[in-house]
């Protein structure tokens, strides 16, 4: 736990910083980007007293979990593997949580900033991370560096001019589409070559169809070289390939098994699906 409020930890200077500057440029009245990067909730979970006593001691419960069908080794890799495990991992999830309450905290300063310069509605705000983590699931998964969900999938969440309020997009997306649709919503014009895309069609249509693609590396202890992990998560599946197929093939159908434990490569069922995902 770390002593006192954070205000001179890395991410509270740099919450601190962002409000200055916020406030420098309103003063000026001339339009603004500001990038705000936020390290928690990156080890080492350490947090103010306060954002542990959000989750007491006992209260954290640990996810059961179905076995394990057909994953293929390979797959079962992250970036802390080989590494010892948590003392506790009840404890463990409480830390990041309370690293998930002290960035929560942090960013709601520079919310409030906008709030106060009566900014926040002719502001675009977009958050994201840039990964996920995995919290001692799969049979003890920590971190990052999987092509499952708990890895791939990050928050993504926009508000300003343009954006409906309260609406939740099912549609996969990417975090190409982060500089697009923040181009687009900001009325300019994108600059040819782009990967991504703007995403405001989704934002109005949140059922639309789309797919969201991820890459990963893997060490094949083996063959002593790492193999490339290739996933593609649709509305419904996610399909992931190692190695081009020579080293596993992973499809899992998410309605009834979102946390992703059931391969179902060779379901005859999901034959269709595993067409459009190749």
């Amino acid at each position: 736990m770390l002593e006192g409020d954070g205000a001179k930890t890395r991410d509270g200077l740099n919450a601190r910083a962002i409000q200055r500057l916020i406030a420098e440029k309103s003063q000026a009245g001339i339009p603004f980007f500001l990038a705000l990067g936020l390290h928690k909730p990156h080890l080492p979970w350490t947090a103010p007293q306060r954002c542990f006593d959000l989750y007491p001691e006992g209260s954290i419960t640990v996810p059961t979990e179905p076995a394990l069908e057909g994953i293929p080794a390979i797959a079962l890799q992250t970036e802390l593997s080989g590494f010892a495990q948590p003392d506790s991992r009840a404890g463990a999830i409480r830390a990041y949580y309370a690293c998930v309450s002290f960035i929560d905290h942090e960013l709601g300063l520079v919310l409030d900033e906008l709030d106060r310069r009566n900014l926040t509605r002719s502001t675009l705000v977009v958050f994201f991370s840039d990964h996920g983590f995995h919290l001692g699931d799969h049979g003890g998964l920590w971190a990052k560096l999987s092509a499952f969900d708990a890895a791939t999938r990050v928050p993504f969440l926009l508000a300003g001019p343009g954006v409906p309020a309260g609406h939740a997009v099912s549609t996969p997306v990417e975090l190409l589409d982060v500089y697009p649709t923040l181009v687009d919503l900001a009325g300019f014009a994108a600059p040819r070559g782009l990967e991504g895309k703007s995403l405001r069609y989704s934002l109005t249509q949140p059922n639309a169809s789309g797919q969201a693609f991820s890459l990963v590396y893997h060490y094949d202890v083996a063959g002593n070289r790492d193999v490339a992990g290739r996933t593609v998560i649709g509305p419904q599946w996610r399909y992931t390939e190692w190695d081009g197929g020579q080293a596993g093939r992973e499809l899992y159908w998410r309605p009834e098994d979102p946390n992703e434990y059931r391969n179902r490569i060779a379901d005859p069922r999901l034959t269709d699906s595993l067409r459009t995902a190749e």
